[in-house]
């Protein structure tokens, strides 16, 4: 690594290459690691840092892209290359504002935004969705770590409210070229049928490019628990969340919620829960909150689903209870240690 650095070190000194300087220390952090240690006590040892949460989110969202270039083709890669060279410009410019280093989390916010889109949404639609996501979801709040919201969810809630017949009308069935508006959720909603649950666990259906294969995702979520990145807590509570809910509430009203496995097959409720509610920025940080997170996260995807005009609740659920996570954080903590009186 030492090596390494030493190149990086010779062409920061290079004058001509000196506006590159955010670019450059960059990539050095990413092929030669940091440096930086705290200078005063108290020292905390945190095996999760920026770099290899980034990494190790990207290894766990490998099945899914690969999974939807398989269904969709080449456009997801299109989808994606826009993503990242129109976040990514937003970003270079905010480093060379704010006169810091380029932020690598938004490699992981740049990948998993447009797995999030229907294949047949358009390039030009990508594009206002991230920088928007990452203009008002984190550069406004100060940059990566000081966001309260998900950026990606931001980017994708507002363009499915800015273009609702777009984002609603773009659906693509795998491994054709035929647009449709019927999602599963949809479809129950309407008709109240259900399809076969293998066909929802492949991806044998229409919804975004990185729901489908919840095979891959489920991998990809354990992955990233087992070598502890995301925290079992909130996937594990957000899936009994909706199980329990969606379980009582159609033994009641069957025709308006729908049962429990297919609640957890359909949407993007198994992406969300491993890759989205569980970033650690904008999720609580004690162990309780992420409790109290991941059931909040269930119960008010259930909801929306069922009693609002929209199908899919995932998205909102989500951003909603990221409003709430510092208060849990805080509950929690001056319910652990209270204070003491004078």
């Amino acid at each position: 690594m030492s090596r390494t650095r030493a190149i990086f070190e010779k062409l920061k000194a290079v004058k001509l290459l000196r506006p590159m300087l955010p670019i450059l220390t960059t990539l050095e952090g990413i092929f030669a690691g940091t440096e930086a240690v705290t200078i005063e006590a108290p020292h905390i040892r945190e095996h999760l840092e920026i770099k290899r949460y980034m990494t190790a989110a990207i290894i766990g969202l490998m099945p899914t892209l690969v999974a939807a270039v398989i269904f969709f083709g080449p456009y997801v890669l299109a989808c994606v290359l826009v993503s990242y060279l129109v976040g990514g410009a937003i970003e270079v410019a905010f480093a060379y504002v704010r006169k810091r280093e380029i932020e690598e989390g938004f490699l992981v916010t740049g990948l998993i935004f447009p797995l999030t889109l229907p294949a047949g949404v358009p390039l030009w639609v990508v594009a206002v969705g991230v920088a928007v996501g990452v203009f008002f979801g984190k550069e406004v709040f100060g940059g990566t770590g000081r966001n309260i919201f998900n950026p990606a969810l931001v980017g994708r809630l507002f363009i499915t409210i800015g273009f609702p017949g777009i984002m609603s009308g773009q659906w693509v069935a795998p491994f054709t070229d035929a647009i449709t508006s019927a999602t599963p959720l949809a479809i129950y909603k309407s008709a109240g049928t259900i399809p076969p649950y293998f066909d929802l666990l492949m991806g044998q259906v229409a919804g975004s490019m990185g729901e489908l294969f919840r095979i891959g995702i489920i991998a990809g979520g354990l992955f990233l628990i087992v070598v502890r990145v995301s925290n079992w807590r909130i996937p594990l509570f957000f899936f009994a969340a909706v199980a329990a809910v969606s379980a009582i509430g159609h033994v009641f009203l069957p025709a308006t919620i729908a049962p429990p496995l297919f609640q957890l097959l359909t949407g993007g409720l198994l992406f969300g829960a491993f890759f989205m509610a569980t970033d650690p920025i904008t999720s609580p940080a004690t162990k309780a909150g992420k409790i109290i997170f991941g059931i909040g996260c269930g119960v008010v995807t259930v909801v929306i689903r069922s009693f609002t005009g929209f199908t899919e609740g995932v998205m909102f659920s989500i951003v909603f209870m990221n409003a709430f996570a510092p208060l849990i954080d805080t509950m929690v903590i001056n319910r652990r240690f209270p204070a003491v009186e004078p």
